[in-house]
């Protein structure tokens, strides 16, 4: 039997996104959020509310995007409970800075998939980015050359129980294992 749930809906899973930014100095800046996703081929969204983040992409228009991972679970949580306004984030959790090939952002060693993206809009809260590059390490391609997300560890973000779980099982073949059923 269906019961209904009270509260706002928990949807998930959320991927953990690192986004990175540089401010007016060209420090390096991250931050946490789970409320996003891709919408298009080369397109991501993510919900965000005022952050050192937001502003420092309003200047340079552009933005990395990192998958947090199970190797760095504590200082992906560390990086959405504290403020780049008041801490330097970057120095406190050790991480390491390089600069993105391709846009004016940040690339993170510690994250293994990162997305180099430019700004297409940002209003009432929603940043639409266009993703203009992909840096991968290597240990999580295929020989084929495909992203392994579960080689990677990727976790997403559980809103039910606030939790952060790993991606990894594979369970079936998209676009393949509904033939059975035609």
């Amino acid at each position: 039997m269906k019961k209904e749930v009270k509260g706002p809906m928990k949807f998930a899973p959320l991927p953990v996104l690192m986004i990175g930014t540089y401010d007016e100095n060209g420090k390096p800046n991250l931050m946490n959020a789970a409320w996003g996703g891709q919408c298009d081929t080369n397109e991501i969204f993510i919900s965000l509310s005022s952050h050192k983040t937001t502003d420092n992409f309003a200047k340079t228009g552009e933005f990395t995007v990192a998958f947090a991972t199970r190797d760095t679970v504590v200082e992906s949580d560390y990086f959405g409970i504290e403020s780049g306004r008041k801490v330097d984030k970057i120095a406190r959790a050790g991480f390491h800075a390089v600069k993105s090939e391709k846009v004016n952002a940040p690339v993170f060693e510690e994250y293994p998939i990162t997305m180099e993206c430019q700004v297409v809009s940002f209003d009432d809260g929603i940043l639409l980015g266009k993703i203009v590059g992909t840096v991968v390490d290597e240990e999580v391609l295929t020989e084929d050359g495909k992203i392994d997300f579960a080689k990677a560890g990727i976790i997403s973000f559980d809103p039910s129980f606030n939790a952060y779980r790993v991606i990894g099982e594979c369970v079936g073949q998209a676009f393949k294992d509904g033939f059975k059923l035609k």
